[in-house]
């Protein structure tokens, strides 16, 4: 079952969306709903859904206002509006897609398919990492972790990762030899299974490995690391950075 958040601030279009969704996925079940930004906020850190269903103009901000709110998104977001000039903002927020009002029971039975297809997928990867953390971990050197994709499982060293980027639902792991791997996590899952390693957040969308940090451009708040390439610095993130630096 799919837990979903309804955030549209008309009552008869939150009606309209309820019943599609009883008549076309059976599979949604909605666990709340909220006519403005700040309402949607909390309702999503106490009910933690899996899918929500946002609009874009509300009357104490924007949907893109209230996705700010998470630094860390770990749930799928369906956008909900009349207006398709918002449809590339909305791809790049990370939404997985974009209805246009009034919708068609076509086009939202394809987009909770592809919310239940990316569920199923880290599902079945979760529980073969607990099969995994079963084994006798202290006996495993150097430090590893196990991440599926559709081809293959691939066991990790933390030390061939140099950093971990962000791709909608998805995360890129760049490594020493100079390959990359696409995996369908969320950087703070991959942050959270790196977490007795030496990774550390530098931005909402990167997570780098200390080991190779080279220097700290102070001019445009990046990291450059030993393989050539800059990571942003957020501001909130730059006294921590400094302080790991320092200590280096």
């Amino acid at each position: 079952m799919i837990r979903c958040i309804i955030v549209e601030d008309e009552q008869k279009s939150r009606e309209l969306l309820k019943a599609l969704l009883v008549r076309y996925c059976p599979n949604v079940m909605v666990h709340g709903e909220a006519g403005n930004v700040k309402e949607a906020v909390q309702l999503i850190k106490e009910h933690k859904p899996d899918l929500v269903f946002l609009d874009i103009e509300m009357p104490d901000g924007s949907g893109f206002r209230l996705l700010n709110e998470f630094e860390n998104q770990d749930f799928a977001v369906v956008f909900t509006t009349a207006f398709e000039q918002f449809a590339i903002q909305a791809i790049r927020s990370e939404a997985i897609d974009y209805l246009l009002k009034p919708i068609v029971p076509e086009e939202l039975i394809a987009a909770v398919e592809k919310v239940k297809r990316l569920k199923e997928q880290r599902s079945s990867q979760k529980d073969f990492e607990n099969s995994i953390s079963n084994t006798d971990h202290e006996a495993i050197q150097p430090k590893k972790i196990v991440l599926a994709t559709a081809e293959k499982i691939h066991v990790i060293e933390h030390d061939k990762i140099i950093r971990c980027e962000s791709d909608n639902y998805y995360t890129r792991l760049y490594f020493t030899d100079g390959t990359m791997l696409l995996v369908s996590k969320t950087l703070k899952e991959i942050e959270h299974m790196l977490q007795d390693g030496d990774f550390v957040r530098t931005h909402k969308s990167h997570l780098v490995n200390i080991k190779y940090i080279i220097n700290y451009d102070k001019g445009k708040s990046e990291l450059i690391l030993s393989d050539k390439t800059r990571v942003p610095v957020s501001r909130r993130k730059k006294e921590n950075i400094l302080e790991i630096i320092n200590n280096l």
